[in-house]
């Protein structure tokens, strides 16, 4: 997970080095870069969790864009350095140079810029608030907006798509392909394990992948996600094969509309679980 939160930050760092290619000089592109890292890793506050890195590179915003406001801000600065050149003799003359604009120590300001209207920052932080909060209390489905924005742009989704997700959480994707898979089978005739049908076994395996380990997830949405199966075979079999037999009918009958449904029951709550992880995997706000 280290790696996988560095990784991002030398991946944005590298690209807004590679746009500043042709626009700033080779020094002032070297600051530029160097500087970034800096604010970032300020911004970042010693986090490794790659979400919250992520999170942190979104609010950066596009390198390209960064560039060009580097670019700005040094014809303004050497500009406001040099409005003329002072005579030889007059006190201006023995004055130590203006320090080169390519120099300059601190990165600018990326939220909340200093000259920023009071209002405007107010409004800045309230978004970010709202942002931040958690997916019941903040926009609905906004994780799966964000997925569905991925391929036409990263940035969007904190610099994540279906591809990086795959890439950062292996043995999370493993696990619900795992329960996917558990849900294909049941329609399938298969001889039992032992006593076991084989897509509860199947299942049992990627419910141990998801809980023992999935990094990635909270503990809560393992519970969730790897349970919604089991939940929708036993809670949803027992509530529909009631409702199919009604009040009056026997226990035998009971158990026959039990048998039939349990397994699409099973299926359902696969999908609703595997959703439901794939959705968590996604969020990051």
């Amino acid at each position: 997970m280290i790696e996988r939160a560095d990784q991002l930050v030398l991946n944005y760092v590298s690209k807004a080095a590679d746009a500043a290619h042709g626009v700033l000089r080779t020094d002032q592109r070297l600051d530029f870069a160097r500087r970034l890292r800096a604010r970032i890793e300020v911004e970042r506050g010693g986090s490794q969790n790659a979400r919250e890195v992520a999170k942190v590179l979104a609010r950066f915003g596009d390198p390209v864009a960064l560039v060009e406001r580097e670019a700005r801000r040094l014809a303004a600065a050497a500009a406001a350095d040099r409005p003329d050149e002072p005579e030889a003799g007059t006190p201006e003359a023995g004055r130590p140079a203006a320090e080169e604009p390519g120099s300059t120590r601190r990165f600018p300001a990326i939220v909340d810029d200093r000259d920023t209207p009071p209002g405007v920052r107010t409004y800045r932080r309230t978004a970010q608030e709202r942002l931040g909060r958690s997916p019941g209390r903040g926009l609905p489905l906004a994780g799966l907006r964000r997925a569905a924005m991925s391929s036409a742009n990263p940035m969007a989704t904190g610099g994540r798509d279906a591809r990086t997700i795959v890439k950062e959480h292996p043995r999370e994707t493993a696990a619900m392909m795992v329960l996917v898979l558990a849900a294909l089978l049941v329609p399938f005739d298969l001889p039992l394990l032992a006593i076991f049908p084989i897509p509860l076994v199947v299942w049992a395996g990627g419910a141990v992948i998801a809980l023992l380990f999935g990094e990635g997830w909270q503990p809560r949405d393992r519970f969730l996600g790897a349970g919604a199966p089991l939940l929708g075979y036993t809670v949803g079999g027992v509530l529909v094969g009631g409702l199919r037999v009604g009040s009056d009918a026997g226990v035998d009958a009971f158990l026959n509309q039990f048998w039939s449904v349990s397994g699409t029951m099973f299926m359902i709550g696969t999908g609703a679980g595997v959703v439901w992880l794939a959705y968590r995997l996604f969020d990051v706000s």
